[in-house]
């Protein structure tokens, strides 16, 4: 087994180096607001553990890793072999390979995991969220070896990360449940009978784990049958345990979860609610706290209903009580998860409330420090999950690559981010495509939406494809603004598939505007060597220019003059004044257009004139020529577009789990063609037109990327 144990005592200047990247690294997690993020006192004389070693990667590893810092603990990172880099591996005070790639040879491989526990001494295990954080197996063995376990006992485990036996305990505690079968169902024949004695639509979902994995919403027999062969296959993989369970599924709900913190005496408060309602196959995009749709006295019997549920199990650590709202504000027990949830964040920034340490506080034996009206709603927190994916591409298929450039908002006010990478890493197949949690704090719900509209705009992030496009119109919608939200917002609001930002013809103009003055501004530039004019051999003073500019189907004739540090842009017989700096090598500019501020991002450009410019979260492609040069290319010849009516081709990067055709073999539109495995979700690629298959270029295990020639047909 590989084993890298750094040490910042290094000497000379390398262990000064090292010291300093890790002062760069913890300062990114920082909330730069007056607001503190955590009220917790952080008491150097409350002994806990010497040693911690975190059983996970990524952003929920550093964010551990960053409690224990303040607690005095130091910390121990696992990492497969492609994670050798990461950032957690450089946060942590040790390090140690557990393996190759794949999680079940690496974080989910017990044995190499308990071998690292014995050799650096870690007296206690925090699971972070995923992979053996819900596997009592795993706190079994923890406990067997008399290593501490941050999060409830084995039983608690077992009891509550059984869907099927976590129904029944709430039912018996009291708790309202959604009607649903309450066994292991056999095979699809078994589902197809059952779901028809409970009534279509029907919930199909993973007994084991959670996040969206292994679960599938059938309308009719067929799509059980489907459904039931997907998530078992998907809970196998992620979960080591393919038992399903059938429910009623709740048309149109919200999905609200209860925050709960438990001691080992007896002790159990509920921690408000988080809205959890903005997702995309069932994996939440956006998250609130507190919802706009409860009242006080909802709030308070269903935080009293999961207080009850924990209590039922004697519970002792952070979990969260899931339940689906109906519009009429009833709401049903949907599951409880034994682990802190990716979505903490925001019940941190209004409660005050350090989540980890009070794990590790309960875990070490202490009671509570607070009771149930300590607990208070300070302002509201929002989160949104930064992903790389392309969400132009079912709300979010998977995007791999290196992040070229990387950089977080932190200079926007009361901003929070929770990220595992860093200028350079790589954003692999083999793990969750999250680049970080994105959370913004305000006074009200309106000022934290506005900080956040703002630090997507500050967001950097070149490289991978991602979701900031999309996460920013769905915070500027009226529909989410009036907190007219539900768990169908995404599917209902964008029925044809996310297009990105539709301009206003305002924003046009601004667009525009912004586009020509920049490409000035760069003409400009090149007449001046390093800071002084080149010397022409005839003496000119422009300061206006005749451009046509292409935008989609539209070609628009821009007249742009220069006038001090500004532009005086004409764009449909309408004057507007941009000004900037005009620093052309930042990532990011702030371009004021008629007294409008607004951040942009030039991503690309070339000497045809062509440029990607991200404008209000979007990414426009533009070209931009002389009306000269515009006229000449009237007479060059356009690319024709490839026909894809009779091919086949990947469409995010992934491992190929099946394929159900051969050459020869007569489809029909609809038909399944193959499934393509990319982070743990599978996903069943279909002909889009009826006909014969000519050849196919692929096979089971195969490694495909984005783009790949999959089918034929003739």
């Amino acid at each position: 087994m590989a084993a890298a144990l750094r040490r910042g005592a290094a000497g000379g200047r390398r262990g000064l180096w090292t010291l300093l990247r890790c002062e760069t690294l913890c300062s990114r997690w920082c909330l730069i607001t007056s607001h503190k993020l955590y009220s917790s006192v952080y008491d150097p004389n409350e002994k806990t553990f010497e040693k911690l070693l975190i059983a996970n990667r990524g952003e929920i590893a550093c964010r551990v890793i960053r409690t224990c810092k303040k607690m005095g603990i130091k910390t121990v990172a696992i990492h497969s072999d492609v994670d050798a880099n990461a950032v957690h591996v450089k946060m942590a005070d040790e390090a140690v390979c557990v393996g190759p790639a794949p999680t079940s040879k690496s974080y989910l491989n017990m044995d190499a995991i308990m071998e690292v526990i014995k050799k650096t001494r870690a007296q206690a295990v925090h699971p972070g969220y995923g992979f053996l954080s819900e596997n009592r197996e795993f706190a079994r063995r923890l406990a067997s070896e008399g290593v501490t376990f941050i999060g409830p006992d084995a039983h608690a485990i077992q009891a509550m990360g059984d869907k099927i036996e976590s129904k029944l305990l709430a039912k018996n505690a009291k708790v309202n449940t959604i009607p649903g079968f309450d066994g292991v169902v056999k095979d699809a024949d078994e589902a197809v009978r059952i779901a028809r004695e409970i009534g279509y639509p029907v919930m199909i979902k993973a007994s084991a784990g959670g996040g969206g994995k292994g679960m599938r919403i059938a309308w009719d027999d067929e799509e059980t049958r489907e459904g039931f062969r997907f998530s078992s296959q998907e809970a196998a993989s992620s979960f080591g345990d393919d038992r399903l369970l059938i429910e009623k599924f709740i048309d149109n709900p919200r999905h609200i979860e209860i925050q709960v913190l438990a001691d080992k005496h007896g002790n159990a408060l509920w921690l408000n609610e988080r809205e959890c309602s903005i997702q995309r196959r069932n994996q939440k995009v956006v998250e609130e706290a507190p919802s706009t749709f409860l009242d006080p006295e909802t709030r308070r019997a269903m935080g009293e209903q999961a207080v009850a549920l924990a209590k039922a199990v004697k519970y002792s650590s952070a979990g969260t009580v899931e339940f689906l709202v109906d519009s009429s504000k009833n709401f049903y027990f949907l599951e409880m998860n034994t682990r802190l949830q990716v979505e903490h964040p925001v019940t941190e920034c209004i409660t005050g409330l350090d989540l980890v340490q009070e794990m590790i506080r309960v875990a070490k034996g202490y009671p509570l420090r607070h009771k149930q009206a300590d607990i208070p709603i300070n302002g509201w927190a929002v989160e949104c999950r930064v992903y790389a994916e392309d969400p132009y591409k079912s709300f979010g298929l998977p995007s791999i690559g290196k992040l070229s450039q990387y950089q977080e908002p932190l200079q926007v006010p009361s901003v929070r981010v929770d990220s595992g990478v860093q200028q350079g890493s790589d954003i692999s197949i083999f793990y969750d495509p999250m680049i970080s949690k994105l959370i913004t704090y305000g006074s009200n719900r309106a000022e934290a939406l506005k900080r956040m509209e703002e630090a997507l705009d500050n967001y950097v992030i070149r490289g991978v494809a991602h979701n900031i496009s999309l996460l920013r119109e769905v915070i500027i919608h009226p529909r989410f603004i009036q907190g007219e939200i539900s768990t169908k917002f995404l599917p209902e609001v964008y029925p044809d598939g996310f297009k990105g930002h539709k301009l206003t013809d305002l924003e046009r103009r601004e667009l525009l505007a912004t586009a020509a003055s920049l490409y000035v501004s760069e003409q400009l530039r090149s007449q001046r060597f390093l800071g002084t004019p080149r010397i022409p051999i005839a003496k000119s003073k422009r300061s206006s220019w005749e451009l046509s500019v292409r935008l989609g189907d539209g070609i628009y004739p821009v007249a742009v003059s220069k006038d001090g540090s500004s532009f005086s842009v004409e764009v449909d017989g309408m004057k507007l004044n941009v000004t900037s700096e005009w620093n052309l090598a930042s990532p990011l500019l702030s371009v004021t257009i008629d007294g409008t501020q607004r951040t942009i991002q030039r991503l690309s450009r070339n000497a045809a004139g062509e440029t990607s410019i991200q404008f209000l979260g979007t990414v426009y492609k533009l070209q931009i020529l002389t009306k000269v040069a515009a006229e000449l290319s009237k007479y060059m010849p356009e690319k024709a577009a490839e026909d894809t009516s009779s091919i086949l081709r990947s469409p995010m990067p992934g491992a190929v789990v099946a394929v159900s055709v051969k050459p020869g073999d007569t489809v029909s539109e609809g038909h399944e063609i193959c499934v393509i495995e990319a982070m743990k979700m599978q996903n069943s690629m279909t002909a889009a037109k009826a006909g014969k298959v000519k050849a196919v270029h692929c096979k089971a295990g195969d490694t495909v990327g984005e783009g790949d020639l999959l089918v034929e047909l003739e």
